[in-house]
Order: structure tokens, then C-alpha cells, then sequence
């Protein structure tokens, strides 16, 4: 059964003192954002011990006005201090899909400590707080990292310029832009004029796992941070592109190119306080056109009609397993449950073809990146309503 599978692909990447490192041999570290998505994926394996402990190492770093690091080097390496500037983690953030895995932790019945629920919560009052806000109310990135997706085209009016795809360019600038983040005393990430990106796709995972968060804790204050940013996000909808443009100095250029992480304010439309109707139609219909973003193994990254799109190359192209679960939710949240089990089941298709890889071309499943990598395991829990 593919939840055994799965299973087996977590357990052996489980490292002391306590998480699945993404994979032993290109990632062996913890990642913020993948210690969040295996710890959902623990907990529906039925791993509760595992599922909690994940959790609480991936924010044991946290500093005292809520940062939270997105790499934690859990093996005593000091190599990293003189690029980050830290000893032991990075100086940026990710995702904070911590608060979802928080919410599906309390709907499976895991009890939690209240320590690690208290974390969660100042993570994401972090980011609404502390963060700039991009002129249109967007929550600002620092950095390509930070969004989870490292190479998108989004980025590549900031990094690329007039050049084409690069991977020298994008290396050596990636560490350029490290160098323009502001920073609170005590050293938090809070903006970069280099990189000044409101990030459609950051700010939706935020105020959807705020929104998520709040259900379980009950804070008001999450729920009307978590509304704002819907509403924001709700006016960078361009109908002529059927897609969520960044708003900032990308605005008019790579951050209106159409990748399937900008489809993610789908998870927020519930939360917006104002109508919406109509989008939701539109963006599931190109989440399902095979001339978009359907392929048969799961959703291209980049829309096929893009000039940047480059079905086998690192956040250009493939089909992602982390971007295929979130958008698989925000197509339930929307009602759209037809398209939804579509996306799972060729996301489930795609992970078992490509040997469980870190992501795989959408049309014939080849494996990319590392292999095996252990959020693909998230194809595993794709089979439940989430409605």
C-alpha cells in the first residue's frame, strides 16, 4: 500500500533529536517548511509521537520576538556562521506551514503541549507584525528562499535582469540579496529593498495557516490578520491571466508570469470578506486544462505557454508534492472536490512512478532533485476530504 510505502520513506530519513531530514545525501538538515509537511504526514501514517516531536524540534530555534529559522544544522556544524551570520540555523524563514500542521494534528485528535501550539502562534504573529507590508498590504519576502520556491520565474526581474535562466547567476546572485536584509536587534528578517516582493503565494499560505491556527486556538487577532491579507491578495487578481500577480517592483514584470504557487490564494477566497465570485471557477479551470498547468503525474509548476517554462529543470517546470497538497486543499475549500481528487490521485501517481522524488516532469513522471524525498510522503494523505 502506498501509506506503507510512505511510512518506510520517513523512517529511514528520521534523525536525533528529533525529524525526518528532507533527504540523507542533498538535504541533510532540518527545513522549516518540510519538517511542517512531514509532520501532517506522520500524523496521518499514524505516527503521533513522531508527528509532535517533528514539530517541536523544526521551532526549537525559535527567537524571542517569534522568527523562526528556516534550516537548523542538528549535527554541530559551525560551516554555515560566516554565510548566515548565526551559528546553528539560518537568518531566514519559510512557509509557515506550521500552523496547518498544528490544525490537522488537533483534527486527528494529537494532543499537543501548549508550549509548541504558543510557538506556532508567534511565528505567524511574526510575519503579520514584524514583516513590511508591499504598498498593496502583501506580507514582503527578504528572499527567494524564504518563498519555498527557489528558482521560480517569479523572481527573475530581481535576479536574472534582462539574462536568461542561469544557475551561476541565480547562485551568486542569491547570496548578493542576503547581504540588503534589514533586521531587527536581535537579528530577525523584517525587509530587503533588493528584494522588496509582496508574494501572492507567501502571503495566501500565511493567512491560510493563520486562518487554520486560529481554529485551533481561538486568537481573534490571527483570524482578522489572517482576513486582511485575503483581502489584499483579492485585489491582485488579473482576470486577462487567470492568475494572482505579486505586487511590488515585480509587478509589471516576472511576477506576472503564470506559476502554479501564484494559484495558491485559492486556500484564502473563504477567508476574503468581500466577493469573490467567479475566481474560483477560473483558476480550477486552469489547474485542470492539460494547455496550462495539468499534466497527467500532477501540476505543472509553469504554465506551458510561458517562455520560462522548462518542464525538467529546478522550479521551472515540475510538478511539485508540496504545491500539489496545498492546491488539492484550496480546491476543497472552494468546493471544487472533482478537481481536487483529480490532483491526488496524479499526484499519488507521480510520487510512486518517480521513485518518491523531489519533484518529477508532469507528463512522464521522470524523477528530478533528490530521490527519495520525504514530503513527497504528503501524496500518502491525499485521499481524505479536507472539506
Amino acid at each position: 500500500m502506498i501509506s506503507e510505502q510512505a511510512y518506510e520513506v520517513l523512517a529511514a530519513q528520521w534523525r536525533e533529536p528529533g525529524f525526518t531530514c528532507p533527504n540523507s545525501k542533498t538535504y541533510p538538515w532540518l527545513w522549516l517548511w518540510d519538517s511542517s509537511f512531514h509532520a501532517i504526514a506522520w500524523a496521518h501514517l499514524g505516527d503521533a509521537e513522531r508527528a509532535v516531536t517533528e514539530l517541536t524540534t523544526a521551532l526549537s530555534a525559535q527567537d524571542t520576538d517569534g522568527f523562526v529559522p528556516h534550516v537548523l544544522y542538528l549535527d554541530g556544524s559551525q560551516d554555515h556562521e560566516a554565510f548566515w551570520g548565526r551559528p546553528d540555523t539560518s537568518s531566514i524563514t519559510q512557509p509557515p506551514i506550521y500552523g496547518l500542521a498544528i490544525a490537522e494534528l488537533a483534527r486527528l485528535g494529537i494532543s499537543l503541549p501548549a508550549d509548541l501550539v504558543d510557538r506556532a502562534t508567534a511565528g505567524l504573529n511574526f510575519l503579520f507584525e514584524s514583516r513590511r507590508r508591499s504598498p498593496a498590504g502583501l506580507i514582503e519576502i527578504v528572499h527567494p528562499w524564504e518563498s519555498g520556491c527557489d528558482h521560480s520565474p517569479r523572481w527573475d526581474d530581481l535576479v536574472l535582469g534582462q539574462s536568461e535562466f542561469d544557475e551561476e547567476i541565480w547562485f551568486r546572485r542569491k547570496g548578493e540579496l542576503l547581504q540588503g536584509i534589514e533586521r531587527k536587534a536581535g537579528g530577525a528578517p523584517i525587509w530587503n529593498d533588493q528584494f522588496a516582493v509582496g508574494s501572492v503565494a507567501f502571503s495566501a499560505i500565511t493567512a491560510f495557516c493563520a486562518h487554520e491556527l486560529a481554529g485551533v486556538t481561538g486568537e481573534q487577532s490571527l483570524l482578522d490578520h489572517a482576513a486582511d491579507v485575503a483581502d489584499a491578495l483579492a485585489m491582485r487578481w488579473e482576470p486577462g491571466l487567470r492568475t494572482w500577480v505579486d505586487d511590488g517592483p515585480t509587478a509589471n514584470g516576472s511576477g506576472r508570469v503564470r506559476t502554479v504557487e501564484a494559484l495558491l490564494p485559492l486556500l484564502t477566497l473563504p477567508i476574503q470578506r468581500g466577493n469573490s465570485a467567479g475566481v474560483a471557477d477560473l483558476a480550477a479551470a486552469e489547474l485542470m486544462d492539460a494547455g496550462a498547468f495539468a499534466g497527467p503525474y500532477g501540476a505543472r509548476q509553469v504554465h506551458v505557454d510561458e517562455p520560462t517554462y522548462l518542464p525538467t529543470t529546478y522550479w521551472r517546470g515540475p510538478s511539485w508534492p508540496q504545491l500539489n497538497y496545498l492546491l488539492w486543499l484550496g480546491l476543497q475549500r472552494v468546493g471544487k472536490f472533482a478537481e481536487a481528487a483529480l490532483l491526488a490521485e496524479c499526484s499519488r501517481t507521480g510520487a510512486l512512478q518517480s521513485g518518491w522524488a523531489e519533484y518529477w516532469d508532469a507528463d512522464t513522471a521522470t524523477a528530478g532533485g533528490a530521490v527519495p524525498q520525504s514530503w513527497t510522503t504528503l501524496s500518502a494523505c491525499m485521499d481524505a476530504p479536507k472539506a
